[in-house]
Formats: structure tokens, C-alpha cells, sequence
């Protein structure tokens, strides 16, 4: 309630003499010693039980904890009563009342009053369905139970405060509006739910606040929410009480994702670490240049790294402290949903990096949250993850599992995400995973398995398919697991798409070699496609594989300046053609050769025109462009990617040449021919099979056009088969095969 000066409080009568126009206030009886010692040392499980209004034999006691107040009454309808002064912040009085009448209650700070509600006088404002799927982690939508909610609570407008913590002894809110000092808001306990609860009112949007908890063994700390919806700009580490007021006006789009299954559909993705895309750019800003960027280079969807809160900028995202917050760096929560309508409508799908894998051990954040292990395993073999000074999740309890699947609902709910590609996955599934022997234990069956953590990617695939038609997943994991991306029903765990890692790493091995070394190492790009069908595969080049000492894309191919644009032009038309969907990161669509910096962000002035290297920029840009708009135009390309009728090799040994050719088959049998030259000299009149039903066949992409920076040698006009016979078919083409190109043709 607004703050308002009274007139001064009425005079106290004694009770046996009442006197003449005097209303009789009794002492209250004397609080519990022990109920007054919990309640200042934040171990009070139940306040309500003790501070507000109740009503006792004689009347109703009225009890307030406002730790330096001056002074506290109590007004009810337009009557207004002090309460003594107890000391210690405590305030009450006993009123001969029969029942418990509708009151507010008067706050002197400083000479100036205010009048408030009382939140002790409140019934719960989390209803026991809630709790009863919170106590069975099955709270689909947590982040509506859980947090800090604005919200009108038995007519009175307010913030609900409820948190997790089942080990605490007691739990207080503490806020600017307290002037971080949690005494005067002790919160209930809700039971066997492990949840506290404590509804306050006229505290609304905007507020700042944390949780002060007080541990099993008498330590006091503050943490902030695990459930915050907006944080704080980083270093600072609270959490702000938000309210969404976002008008989506992308139903068109949200209608239509899923109308084709991801692995039947184009499928090209632009991995972006938005703070470096163009330094400096808030959420909105960026919604007005990367939406027309990414529709103009033809892809289809755009790959957020981490975009929830961190602490740490120089994590990417990696180091997650607020799993149901943005990173307010770039904005307001309603100010990434802006980013994300935009690029819906201008037809791009959104993916995002989630972080399910491990969280940082930041003393204010998730890390013994109530003073002992709670999201992560007590177990210390399985609490700490080894290569990244981090925690693990503990997997097989019920409500960190439900924390999770939750979150990766919300995002996908209420910001319209349309993927998740979830990190580090192989990291989850390996007890042993970076650990030596006697650093963990076998599960249950004396294996390896991480048996807890597979149930836990099964329940939230499950959950996101379910619930968000039209959303992937996508698994970033390294190994040979079987059934990353066969169906929960099936055993599988569930994931749409998987990083091809093997492919990456074989191939960029391949295209670093000097090209008289490469025929030595051809079946590094021929072995993907023995288990290319083995799970519905994302070809990625991503932020991983550019930093740290790697090299950008062209800084790691061989040769001059010529040939290492030249190998980069090749290999890319190579990855599109290849089966599997394709990711790229930002800055290698236009060959930027230094490594990319999260500080320094990309080299856009190499496509200024008045930098003389700009046409040899510009020209992969180009290319990176027609690849994309010719890959969609191609159904061939990606209708089949998971079948194995959608590919047939032409040649895969010809190693001295180092030349490849397959092709690639639209489910209508439309073939599309990929011809790939990894070494430096032109080959004239190389013969290839092909299918005797194509008549004639034209080029349409040639990675060494001159457009694209290369020396033009072109194959032109219609190109019609002969009649001999050539790698196992009945007609076969004469081509001239660039160097250092990849070619693609298809019917004339």
C-alpha cells in the first residue's frame, strides 16, 4: 500500500479500568522463548503459526516482526491501534474481538508511516496439487509453482515467493525492499514438499531479492532464486521479480514448424554467440540486422550459444547460474522474445544451446543450495565434474530431474524456442567419463552406464515432444552410443538430430593434410557413410572447432592464400551435399582467418569494400548464400538424409585422383551429382557414371566460379552422357574438374 500519514495512535486503556471513551487493548500473552529465538535466528519452519492475527481466549492476538520500526498499529476499518513494543523487532497487543477482522498494519520507519498488509495474515498461495507434483517431480510447468510471482492473492496485490529447500531449517526473503536483511519475512514451510512459501504484498515488478537460508548446521547465507525469471546485470547477482507483457505475432509461424519432420526437411544452421555477432548490440538491436542477415545467406535456422544466465562472460554461456533467466546482458526477458518473433517472422527457427550437463559452483547460486549437496549427487565421486571445475546434476532425484525437463519446456514454451541442442551429453552418460579408476562406481549392473541420467534425457524428450509440437533436440555427443536418436519406445533416448563428431573430425583431418599427402588419408572421408544412417545426423562446424589454438576454417587448409580459399570453397560444397544436416559458425560463411574472440567479435570489415582482400571475402560469402538457396531448391539434399536410397556412390577410391563423386537421391528418385577435386590440378575429361534415366545434366554450383574468388573453370551448357560404360552403370559424363572445387549437377 502506498505510504500515507494517520493521525497518532489512540491511547492504551488498562483493562480493569477502561475509563470513559477509551477502547480496552490487552497485553499480549508473552511469545515462546523458543518461537522468539527461531524467528530471529531464521530456523522458524511455520511463522504464520505465530506472527499475524490469531485468535486466542479473550480475543485476538496481533503479532508483528518489524526489525527497526519505531513504531507498529494496527487499523482496522477506520480505527487504529498501537502495539507494544516487545523489543528485539517484535510488536503486539490482544484486542477483545470474536473473530479475526480485516486489518492493516501501520509502519513507522524514521518518522514516516506506511501502511501494509500483513502477509502473516495470508492462507498459501500454492495450491497441493502443485505440491503433490512437485513431491513426485512430474511439475511440468515449475516455473508457474516455483520463483517469485506477481500475482493478486485473496484480493491484494503482491509477489508469491516460493523455493525448494528441504534440507534448510528456515528460509526468509530478503530484498531491496528489506535493505537485504531477511528477519522480518520468515517463510513457511509447505511440508514433506521440501517448498517454502511466503506471499507479500504491494513487493511487485522490478523488485530485487534472494533467499536467506538458514542450513542444517546453523550457517546463514543468501542465494539467489533457482527458478528467477530475469536476474541482475553480472557482477551483480540478484534476482528481479518480473512480469511477461510480450504480444507473440508469430502464430503463423508457431502453426507451421512442425508441419515436415526436421530429418525430411532443409535444415542449414548459423550458429551465433550473440554478444560477438556485433558487439554491443542489445536483444532489439540485434532483432533489426540478424533476421535479414540470416534470411539472405539462405539459412534455415540460427543456433543461439548459451543464452541463459551466467555469471561469467568468458563461459559462452557454458557456466548456467540461472537455468529460467536470459542473460540480462542484452536485455529484458521480453526483449529476447522480441529477437526471437523477429527471426520467426522472417521464417528463421530458433535453436538454443541448453546446459544440462553441469553448473558452476558460485556460492550465491545453485551449488549446496541449502547448505548441503541438493542439485548435485552427495556422492563425491559423481558430484564434480573433472575437466570443468564444475558440479553435476544429480540425475536420479525426482525434483532436479523435474527442474530440467521443466526448464527445457519453458524455454520452448514460453519463448517459442524451436530446438535444443544439449551440451556435453556424452559427459552425462559415462560414470567414468574423464574419471580414472577408483574415481567412480559401476551402476547397479556393474556398467559404465550413467543409468540415472539416460532415464533423465529420456523423460525430457519425451516431455518436450510431447508438449511443443514442432521442437528438436539435438545431442551434442561424441561416442558410439547406440540409440541417441531412436525413440524412447524403442530404448533409444529420444534426441531428433546428432552431432556427427566423427565426421568433423575426420573430415577436417582429411582437408589439413597437403594435397599430395591426401590420398593417404581418402578413407577419412569415406568412413562416415559405413555408419551414416546409424542416427539422423548434424554435420557440424561449429564454435569448438575455431577457437583456442584450432584455426579458423581457412586457417587450417594447406597452401597459399589461393589454395587455403580454394580447400574452404571445396570443403563446404563438400558438407552441404554430404548426407546429414549442416551447421556452420559464424564468421566461416565469409572465410575470416583469425580465430574467432568472444571479446573482440568477427571480422566485419573484411567485407569492406575498400579493404583490397574484400572481393576474396565476399566471394565465400556468395557462396556460403548459393549453397543454401541451392541446397533448399534441392530436395535431394535433404528428403533422404536418413535413408540409405538417398545416396549412392559414384567413386569413393579414387585416392590417387583425390577425387570423390556420389549422389544424392530426392524421394522421387530426382538424383543430384557431387563431385568433389581435393588436389590442385585441373582434370580434363575425367569420366564418371551416372544414371542412364537423366538425359542431360547442367552445373548448377561450381565452388571455383570466379564470383566466388575462384580461376572460373567451369563446366557449360548441357552436358549429355555418353554411352559407355563407367563405375558399374550404362552411360557415363566427361567433365572438367576444377581444382580444389567441389561441383554439383543436376538434370537438365
Amino acid at each position: 500500500m502506498a505510504a500515507r500519514k494517520t493521525s497518532a495512535p489512540e491511547r492504551v486503556g488498562r483493562p480493569d479500568k477502561p475509563g470513559p471513551g477509551r477502547r480496552t487493548v490487552l497485553a499480549a500473552p508473552a511469545l515462546d522463548g523458543t518461537d522468539r529465538e527461531r524467528l530471529l535466528s531464521g530456523t522458524h519452519h511455520d511463522p504464520h503459526s505465530v506472527l499475524g492475527a490469531h485468535p486466542v481466549k479473550g480475543g485476538v492476538v496481533f503479532r508483528v516482526l518489524r526489525p527497526y520500526a519505531q513504531g507498529v498499529a494496527v487499523r482496522i476499518g477506520r480505527r487504529r491501534v498501537a502495539l507494544h513494543d516487545d523489543g528485539d523487532g517484535f510488536f503486539s497487543a490482544m484486542l477483545p474481538l470474536d473473530a479475526i477482522p480485516a486489518y492493516s498494519l501501520l509502519v513507522t520507519y524514521d518518522g514516516d508511516e506506511r501502511e501494509v498488509h500483513d502477509p502473516y495474515r495470508f492462507l498459501p498461495a500454492l495450491g497441493e496439487f502443485d505440491l503433490h507434483l512437485i513431491r513426485e517431480g512430474r511439475h511440468e510447468e515449475l516455473w508457474t509453482a516455483l520463483g517469485a510471482e506477481p500475482m493478486t492473492h485473496e484480493g491484494v496485490a503482491g509477489t508469491r515467493f516460493t523455493v525448494w529447500a528441504p534440507n534448510a531449517q528456515g528460509v526468509r526473503v530478503a530484498g531491496d525492499f528489506t535493505y537485504w536483511d531477511g528477519t522480518q519475512y520468515p517463510m513457511r514451510s509447505l511440508g514433506a514438499s521440501g517448498v517454502w512459501e511466503l506471499f507479500l504484498p504491494g513487493i511487485g515488478e522490478g523488485a530485487r531479492y534472494k533467499f536467506e537460508i538458514t542450513s542444517r548446521h546453523g550457517d546463514r547465507f543468501l542465494k539467489a532464486d533457482p527458478m528467477a525469471r530475469r536476474t541482475e546485470v553480472p557482477p551483480d547477482t540478484a534476482s528481479v521479480v518480473t512480469v511477461s507483457r510480450y504480444e507473440w505475432g508469430d502464430a503463423g509461424w508457431m502453426t507451421h514448424r512442425g508441419d515436415t519432420p526436421v530429418h525430411k526437411a532443409p535444415f542449414s544452421v548459423y550458429e551465433v554467440h550473440l554478444p560477438s555477432w556485433r558487439p554491443g548490440l542489445t536483444y532489439r538491436q540485434l532483432a533489426d540486422e540478424l533476421p535479414a542477415y540470416v534470411k539472405e545467406m539462405g539459412f534455415t535456422h540460427v543456433e543461439l550459444m548459451p543464452v541463459a544466465g551466467h555469471p561469467f562472460s568468458g563461459s559462452w554461456g557454458y557456466q548456467v547460474t540461472s537455468y529460467y533467466a536470459p542473460t540480462p546482458r542484452l536485455g529484458s526477458p521480453d526483449d529476447f522474445k522480441y529477437l526471437v518473433d523477429a527471426l520467426h517472422r522472417a521464417g528463421i527457427g530458433v535453436i538454443m544451446d541448453w546446459v544440462p550437463a553441469h553448473f558452476p559452483k558460485d556460492d550465491w547460486a545453485l551449488g549446496r543450495f541449502d547448505g548441503v549437496p541438493l542439485y548435485e549427487p552427495g556422492d563425491s565421486r559423481r558430484a564434480e565434474h573433472p575437466d570443468w571445475g564444475t558440479y553435476e546434476f544429480d540425475f536420479g532425484r525426482t525434483e532436479v530431474r523435474n527442474f530440467l525437463v521443466a526448464n527445457a519446456v519453458y524455454w520452448c514454451e514460453e519463448f517459442h524456442i524451436d530446438g535444443l541442442r544439449v551440451d556435453a551429453v556424452a559427459s552425462m552418460l559415462y560414470l567414468d567419463y574423464s574419471r580414472d579408476s577408483g574415481q567412480w562406481a559401476p551402476n547397479v549392473f556393474g556398467g559404465r552406464e550413467d543409468l540415472d541420467a539416460v532415464a533423465f534425457l529420456q523423460e525430457m524428450n519425451a516431455t518436450v515432444y510431447r508438449r511443443c509440437p514442432g521442437v528438436v533436440t539435438i545431442a551434442e555427443e561424441s561416442t558410439a552410443w547406440d540409440g541417441v536418436t531412436r525413440p524412447t519406445d524403442s530404448g533409444g533416448l529420444g534426441f531428433g538430430l546428432k552431432w556427427n563428431m566423427g565426421w568433423m573430425h575426420d573430415s577436417l583431418q582429411y582437408i589439413q593434410k597437403e594435397p599430395v599427402h591426401r590420398k593417404y588419408h581418402h578413407n577419412e572421408m569415406t568412413f562416415s557413410m559405413v555408419y551414416a544412417y546409424s542416427e539422423n545426423y548434424v554435420l557440424p562446424i561449429s564454435h569448438d572447432e575455431v577457437v583456442h589454438g584450432k584455426q579458423a576454417l581457412v586457417s587450417k587448409m594447406p597452401g597459399d592464400w589461393w589454395q587455403r580459399r580454394a580447400n574452404h570453397r571445396a570443403y563446404l560444397g563438400f558438407m552441404w551435399a554430404h548426407p546429414g544436416k549442416q551447421l556452420l559458425f559464424m564468421g566461416q560463411e565469409f572465410a575470416q582467418g583469425g580465430e574467432w574472440s568472444a571479446e573482440q567479435g568477427l571480422d566485419w570489415w573484411l567485407l569492406d569494400p575498400a579493404y583490397e582482400a574484400e572481393p576474396d571475402h565476399r566471394g565465400v560469402r556468395d557462396l556460403v548464400r548459393d549453397l543454401n538457396t541451392t541446397y533448399a531448391d534441392a530436395p535431394a539434399l535433404w528428403e533422404r538424409d536418413t535413408s540409405p536410397e538417398g545416396f549412392s556412390w559414384i567413386t569413393a577410391d579414387a585416392s590417387d585422383d583425390n577425387v570423390f563423386a556420389f549422389l544424392r537421391l530426392a524421394a522421387d528418385g530426382a538424383p543430384l551429382l557431387a563431385v568433389c577435386n581435393f588436389s590442385p590440378v585441373v582434370r580434363e575429361d575425367y569420366r564418371l557414371g551416372v544414371p542412364d534415366s537423366v538425359p542431360g545434366w547442367y552445373e548448377a554450383l561450381n565452388t571455383d566460379a570466379a564470383r566466388y574468388g575462384g580461376g572460373d573453370v567451369l563446366n557449360s551448357g548441357i552436358l549429355k552422357p555418353d554411352p559407355e560404360p563407367s563405375h558399374g552403370r550404362p552411360g557415363s559424363l566427361r567433365l572438367t574438374l576444377p581444382p580444389l572445387a567441389t561441383v554439383w549437377l543436376r538434370p537438365a
